[in-house]
């Protein structure tokens, strides 16, 4: 494993990471409210053609990003952090930038491709993390990076709005302004943290691609398990974007606005759960605690909005769900306890590419079972199926999670043995 830095490094280096993920989500987060609209405004201002073409760049997506993420992971385990993750800011930055001058909607999606490539980073990121923090440490690290996530997207969304009023192109400019301000600041600030003895020693093409990616992580059985929790829980997710909105105006009547509200409430407590909370439970219970702990808030919450029968009872389920951010880095944290330096990259690749296979499913799977028991075909009227659909897939991981979620006694010990490239 690789050797934590010193601790002034390590915390200028954490605080760039986080900086970085935050601006990243940001960025992301200024064009959600604009992006359908400017679709739709190259699609003649047809809505139902618009919205067909929202849910294929949803789709192309996370599929580029699940080509690109264990490529990128392959070449920071090789080449080192630190240029992987400027690159893709910089990336990043040039994308925004041709999206806001595109004026066809071919050439808009271009633009989300280049966006799926260039915003595979998060493997890296991770894999820094774990490359710059002590094994005891990492789950609360990993916390950090979710409450950057629970910030990005409070705080994205709502510049992203206010901008959007003015100029549906505007908030691609403040979203390329802060991609590049992130690139310059991290090439004066970010240091490398994989010296050069503990990168791979070559560049692994049957890892960097998705299907090698996911034949590495079978090499470590109990990555494999948590890889499997991984996926299950990024599926169950996909709930929220997928029908939530459709869901709280068929049921409770809300519009835009009160939407507006609910996710701001969940992304502030998304951001105390990781922020405060995991560091300090992780630390009281452990992380196998942790993670079966905030999988099974997960479920109980997910029940508690399928049950929900009025707009005040939905509000009940909040907090309880917002507990299962538990998960999430203490998973991250078990996996890094079981690979060694040279393979951080990949496996993170590997995992992020399960993260957007999930969001290649999820959107179809969610969508088409709240449509179906709305309908008049539907065995019972339930509009609520989706959320009991992605209680049971938590359930299932708990299963699983129950099972996999052990803390090496020498994580070093249980590294498996390179193999040569097919």
């Amino acid at each position: 494993m690789t050797e934590p830095v010193a601790p002034r490094v390590r915390k200028a280096a954490l605080i760039f990471i986080f900086i970085t993920v935050l601006i990243d989500v940001l960025s992301f987060g200024v064009i959600i409210p604009v992006l359908p609209h400017l679709i739709e405004q190259f699609a003649g201002g047809d809505t139902a053609n618009a919205a067909y073409w929202v849910g294929v760049f949803g789709t192309v997506f996370a599929a580029v990003q699940f080509v690109c993420s264990p490529i990128q992971g392959a070449l920071s385990d090789r080449f080192g952090r630190r240029k992987v993750i400027l690159l893709s800011c910089l990336g990043l930055g040039i994308d925004f930038i041709f999206m806001a001058l595109a004026n066809t909607l071919p050439w808009l999606l271009v633009g989300r491709i280049i966006s799926g490539i260039t915003s595979a980073s998060f493997s890296t990121a991770n894999a820094y993390i774990a490359d710059v923090t002590p094994p005891e440490q990492r789950a609360k690290s990993f916390g950090l990076i979710g409450a950057a996530f629970g910030l990005g997207f409070i705080v994205g969304p709502l510049i992203g709005g206010w901008l959007g009023e003015i100029n549906l192109r505007w908030p691609f400019w403040f979203a390329a302004a802060l991609a590049l301000c992130n690139f310059l600041y991290g090439w004066f600030v970010l240091p490398e943290s994989l010296p050069p003895e503990k990168r791979s020693a070559r560049f692994d093409w049957s890892h960097a691609n998705p299907v090698g990616s996911l034949a590495l992580l079978k090499r470590y059985p109990q990555v494999f398990g948590l890889a499997a929790v991984v996926f299950i829980a990024n599926l169950a997710h996909y709930v929220y974007p997928s029908i939530f909105v459709l869901f709280a105006d068929y049921r409770f009547g809300w519009g835009p606005r009160d939407v507006a509200w609910v996710l701001a409430v969940v992304g502030v407590c998304s951001v105390i759960v990781n922020g405060a909370l995991v560091g300090r439970v992780v630390k009281a219970i452990g992380e196998r605690r942790a993670l079966l702990l905030g999988l099974s808030c997960g479920v109980t919450g997910f029940v508690l909005y399928g049950l929900a029968s009025e707009g005040w009872m939905f509000w009940l389920g909040i907090p309880v769900s917002a507990l299962w951010a538990l998960a999430a880095p203490s998973t991250q944290a078990l996996i890094t306890r079981q690979v060694g330096a040279q393979v951080q990259g990949r496996i993170q690749g590997a995992l992020m590419s399960l993260v957007s296979l999930a969001g290649i499913i999820g959107p179809s799977l969610f969508a088409g079972s709240f449509g179906y028991f709305i309908g008049k075909s539907a065995p019972v009227h339930l509009p609520s199926a989706p959320w009991f659909l992605a209680a049971g897939l938590l359930a299932c991981a708990v299963a699983i999670a129950w099972v996999f979620a052990k803390v090496p006694a020498d994580a070093a010990a249980k590294v498996a043995p390179e193999t040569p490239a097919a």
